[in-house]
């Protein structure tokens, strides 16, 4: 019997100040081969200044087909949406 390796999600920052976007998963046999691996494969040519890998195991995601449950509340809710506010054009990126 072979033992598959874990998969490994990877999130890769551009720069500082952005977010961690997810890039992509990959299988690795720890937490170092996986940042050396993510390294390896997704910032090739200088694209990130920071790496998280998580376990995929360890990632919970929301049910697809619990969208309106999930989502829908927040439509009733204005306050939560600032798209009452003027933002200045001189403001940049929010």
């Amino acid at each position: 019997m072979t033992k598959t390796m874990p998969l490994w999600e990877v999130f890769i920052r551009p720069r500082n100040g952005l977010s961690h976007k997810h890039v992509g998963s990959l299988h690795a046999s720890d937490k170092t081969m996986a940042i050396n691996a993510a390294r390896d494969v997704y910032t090739r040519r200088g694209e990130g200044t920071s790496i998280w890998v998580v376990p995929s195991t360890l990632i919970t995601a929301s049910d697809p087909s619990k969208d309106e449950e999930n989502f829908e509340p927040s439509e009733n809710k204005i306050y939560r949406h600032p798209t009452f506010y003027d933002i200045p054009d001189d403001i940049g990126h929010m």
